[in-house]
């Protein structure tokens, strides 16, 4: 993504929206650390969260200030809609908290109340601790999903990418599916998968592709390898496609000729937790009654030791190593779901013991009265002869 993928109309109401729940959260500025939102908003793409990037907004109008590495200066200035641009880095190693400091001191955060993002992956622990020690008691709050929340609504032109990665997507799997068979390794059938979305205008996503089969399907999230197929096998792939940062993800269970009894049930069980957790999902409802129902389905056929993880999540524009947002469709879930969510359904069943697992994974876009699946690929087992 980029300031062009968007107007600029789409990037002040963004901001207007993240100032009005500053000041509801009482808050003068807020030092966003998150690559989502930072591109959210000011359309950057830049890669300076793998050393330290920060983003600093105002609870009332004014210039949108970007720390950053000199190595993104050029990034930011073409491609960014910001204001000011602080960079350190050039080209040595330099500090880049005393560059905060400096900043934060001309702006005068120290004597203001100051909101920080603390969110996993991008915030290195000591920049964290020494950040914090900086500004002592003016920060007040470390409000990490303030916008995260405010963006998990998506408008018309992100759905309108969105679909198209869900396009994108689905073109993939087919070309999956015809190269699938007995003597082929896993990093083959990866490639397939990679050519095919690089040459339908794919981005590269967020988290690398999911692919195991054989003695390697009890893995819920394992890499390909150079592993040959046989007969008889069977196994799981999971990948996204992106456009204009925008993720869609799908996830298919396959077999190299006749599933076996337990392979077959595995998936069974699978599918209707799938169905169920997809037919309670509606604007208003909590996000946890579609897990409870998928929950239910595969404990009642005695598999809960096999629930791995989350039913599902939100779907953001992923920077690695994730493309979830805090909504997640778990039991302690304090979401309510809401028209225009984007979100994953993928109640999985992994039995490591048994080298056997099954997940099926489709993105639902929320609606007033139901779910919207946006994979247009067959959601039924994938059987080679």
């Amino acid at each position: 993504m980029s300031k062009l993928d968007f107007s600029t109309q789409d990037f002040e109401f963004r901001r207007k929206r993240v100032r009005e729940a500053m000041a509801s959260a009482g808050l003068d500025w807020l030092v966003v650390i998150h690559p989502v939102s930072i591109h959210w908003l000011t359309g950057s793409d830049a890669k300076s969260y793998q050393e330290f990037q920060c983003l600093l907004i105002s609870a009332e109008p004014g210039d949108i200030i970007v720390l950053t590495r000199e190595g993104e200066r050029s990034e930011f200035l073409d491609d960014a809609l910001v204001d000011q641009i602080w960079t350190f880095g050039m080209p040595e190693p330099e500090d880049p908290i005393l560059l905060f400091e400096k900043v934060a001191n001309s702006l005068g955060l120290k004597q203001a109340r100051v909101g920080m993002e603390v969110p996993a992956y991008y915030l290195h622990p000591h920049h964290y601790v020494r950040m914090k020690q900086f500004l002592g008691e003016a920060l007040v709050a470390e409000p990490t999903n303030l916008i995260h929340d405010l963006k998990l609504v998506k408008s018309e032109t992100e759905l309108k990418y969105i679909r198209e990665a869900s396009r994108i997507a689905d073109i993939a799997m087919d070309a999956f599916v015809k190269a699938l068979r007995e003597g082929v390794t896993e990093l083959q059938l990866a490639g397939t998968v990679y050519q095919a979305l690089f040459q339908n205008h794919s981005g590269m996503a967020a988290s690398p592709i999911n692919l195991v089969s054989g003695p390697r399907a009890g893995f819920s999230h394992g890499a390909p390898t150079d592993r040959v197929l046989r007969r008889g096998e069977t196994g799981s792939i999971e990948y996204g496609a992106m456009f204009k940062r925008y993720t869609s993800t799908i996830g298919r269970q396959f077999c190299l000729g006749t599933p076996s009894p337990r392979a077959q049930e595995l998936y069974d069980v699978v599918r209707r937790a799938s169905d169920a957790c997809i037919a309670e999902i509606r604007h208003g409802v909590p996000a946890v009654v579609p897990h409870l129902a998928a929950k239910r389905v595969i404990d009642d056929a005695g598999l809960g030791r096999g629930r791995v993880h989350t039913t599902g999540y939100g779907l953001a524009p992923g920077f690695p190593p994730t493309w979830g947002e805090p909504l997640h469709m778990l039991g302690d879930s304090t979401y309510t779901l809401q028209a225009g969510m984007v979100i994953t359904v993928e109640p999985p069943v992994f039995i490591g013991d048994e080298f056997l697992g099954a997940r099926i994974i489709d993105n639902v876009l929320v609606t007033q009265n139901g779910a919207e699946l946006l994979s247009r690929f067959s959601r039924d087992l994938i059987v080679i002869d």
